[in-house]
């Protein structure tokens, strides 16, 4: 075991990182050998070792009752001579090479072989699955609720996994060789053993059907404590801005306090089927033992035969508890897995067309025919959008909230497909490309910056990966941060571009975050530009700076700019106005403001260049 290439080869005789074929069943069996595909022969023969390792427990009580019969046959003069050295080698053979080595080639099974493999496995199969959902699909739920279901479910599988192999491929074969073992003793005394089995078994079936619903519910429990908790920290400014931490304490204490009730009601259920379980362990002994005395007494066992039985039957008693507990914790984890299904199955995907090609953009004109969409409701969204953008054409939006403007750039991403019409980009509709093509060949600034808890550089890189250091630094030039970049540090004292933004960049300003998304956009120099309020954080020195640099970078490329503030606007080649979801006006600036409409009214409204809401 010392040869490193060997201990290579045992740890990944399961591939931990093996992708899964298909979308995973609804079904709870199903969605377990989705999860372990791929990794099934190697916890077959998991399996076997371990059972190898239980016949092992039977095979310590025959071995003592030979001994014992010898010992009784031949007197305790005679023992020690060659004429049982036959006997004293099987003995020591089995004790101290065919026991040791049996249990150790199991432990590695469960330690080095199956534990460490299959976590990864499962978590990552889930997690690509998840990473595929639609953006409605996150919407839609707690992002700590799904992050703590995905832990649940590679965890709750890998102890199904470990502990089928560990305890149930143990336990059975235990108990299979300790019938075999009565059955050379005394008829009788396994027909004894068979009854008690079969009670054995009907308790596990009684008890933990039960256990596996109430371990499902505390499940759910346990992950709504970690959705409201995760709810109540990401928007921990908010709630103490209202001076609402009492309200949300109350909140927490709720879920806490129905994570409590269902934990007890599983801890009540655990309890009375260990309790059933040690009772009739305790049977075991005295039902064994007493019969091979009583066989012994009519002549049908030797004194070996009582020791053999005492000895497995005081060893299966004592595994009774640890085998109740883990039997326990299969089902505990049988319902948790369920429960992580349940919420991780869904098929939500917006998919690619089995023939989707790479998004070619020589032009990047943008053309909306006939496009509708309403969430799935009956009103909202967009209705009957007909609109060309010329490749190079600079085009504002505007419009009151709720007009359509952002429902139009997500469409437009392909977060979502037009429930009728359809998009096209340099005549490809955008259903028949994939999507990662289509979102490389559009970069895009929102007034809600999205930044992960990662360094600066990480963070613009995000929109050129491949980048060097120099492009980066002219990004961040031209988005006036450069600056401000140099005079970060973070709580571990990295500085500069290594300094680490905090979650969601909650500890820069706003105007701060804004200016890291533009470079972020600047570095990605996508054929496509999309300003969703890009400067609404910005101050209105470096609005002006800011919007010199997106002149720059807007030569050349076809964009699309919402804004409220019309200010901004006033340079595009065009402005479309939107209300209830349909285009209204489109024109110029100075042509709409001519033609007296909604554009001019809302021109008119305007108090320090924002848009005033009705």
């Amino acid at each position: 075991m010392s040869n490193p290439s060997l201990r290579s080869r045992i740890s990944d005789l399961i591939d931990a990182f093996r992708p899964a074929e298909g979308a995973p069943p609804r079904t709870l069996l199903a969605f377990i050998r989705w999860c372990l595909s791929g990794a099934w022969p190697v916890l077959i023969a998991g399996f076997a070792i371990s059972a190898i390792a239980g016949l092992t427990e039977t095979g310590t009580a025959w071995v003592l009752g030979v001994v014992i019969d010898a010992v009784v046959e031949r007197g305790e003069a005679a023992f020690f001579t060659s004429a049982n050295l036959g006997l004293l080698a099987l003995a020591l053979g089995f004790f101290l090479i065919a026991r040791p080595v049996a249990f150790g080639l199991s432990a590695m099974a469960q330690s080095v072989v199956v534990g460490p493999n299959v976590t990864p496995l499962v978590f990552t199969r889930v997690h690509r699955w998840v990473s595929q959902q639609s953006v409605d699909f996150f919407d839609d739920d707690f992002a700590g609720r799904i992050a703590q279901k995905q832990g649940q479910a590679a965890t709750s599988i890998t102890n199904l996994a470990v502990e089928t192999v560990n305890v149930v491929a143990f336990a059975l074969a235990t108990l299979a060789g300790t019938f075999l073992l009565v059955t050379t003793i005394s008829g009788w005394l396994a027909l004894i053993f068979a009854v008690w089995l079969l009670l054995y078994f009907a308790l596990i079936r009684v008890f933990l059907p039960r256990i596996r619903i109430r371990a499902r519910a505390r499940a759910e429990a346990s992950a709504s404590v970690t959705g409201q908790v995760v709810d109540t920290i990401t928007n921990i400014r908010v709630v103490k801005m209202f001076a609402h931490a009492a309200r949300e304490d109350d909140a927490a204490l709720g879920a806490v306090q129905v994570h409590r009730d269902k934990m007890l009601a599983f801890g009540w259920l655990s309890t009375g089927f260990r309790f059933c379980l040690m009772l009739l362990a305790g049977l075991l002994p005295i039902l064994l033992a007493g019969g091979a005395l009583l066989a012994w007494q009519a002549g049908q066992a030797t004194p070996g035969d009582i020791v053999a039985a005492g000895v497995v039957s005081i060893r299966i008693a004592q595994m009774t508890g640890w085998v109740s507990f883990t039997l326990m914790g299969i089902y505990a984890d049988i319902g948790q897995a369920d429960d992580a299904m349940e919420t991780l199955t869904p098929d939500r995907r917006l998919l690619d067309a089995p023939d989707a090609s790479d998004l070619a953009v020589p032009n990047g004109a943008i053309r909306f025919q006939d496009v509708s969409f309403a969430y799935g409701r009956k009103t909202g969204g967009v209705s009957g959008i007909d609109l060309d953008v010329p490749a190079g054409q600079k085009v504002g939006i505007v419009g009151q909230s709720g007009a359509g403007k952002s429902t139009l750039v997500s469409l437009l991403l392909r977060l979502y497909d037009p429930e009728q019409g359809r998009i096209l980009i340099d005549g490809q509709d955008l259903r028949d490309v994939t999507q990662d093509s289509l979102r490389r060949a559009i970069g895009m600034v929102t007034q809600e910056t999205a930044l992960f808890n990662r360094s600066a550089r990480d963070n613009i890189l995000y929109g050129d990966p491949e980048a060097d250091e120099a492009a980066m630094m002219a990004a961040t030039a031209k988005a006036e941060a450069h600056e401000f970049l140099l005079g970060l540090e973070d709580n571990q004292g990295r500085p500069g571009y290594d300094a680490h933004l905090g979650e969601r960049g909650v500890k820069l300003s706003g105007g701060q975050r804004q200016r890291i998304a533009l470079a972020r956009a600047i570095l990605k120099d996508a054929p496509i530009l999309v300003l969703d309020e890009a400067t609404s954080a910005l101050d209105s020195e470096v609005e002006a700076a800011i919007q010199a640099a997106l002149e720059r970078v807007m030569q050349g490329k076809t964009v699309l700019a919402i804004a409220h503030r019309l200010s901004t606007l006033k340079q595009m080649d065009r402005i479309i106005v939107l209300s209830q979801g349909r285009v209204i006006e489109d024109g110029p600036h100075d042509v709409l403001l001519a033609a007296g409409g909604t554009y001019a009214g809302l021109w008119a409204r305007q108090s320090g260049g924002f848009l005033a809401e009705e």
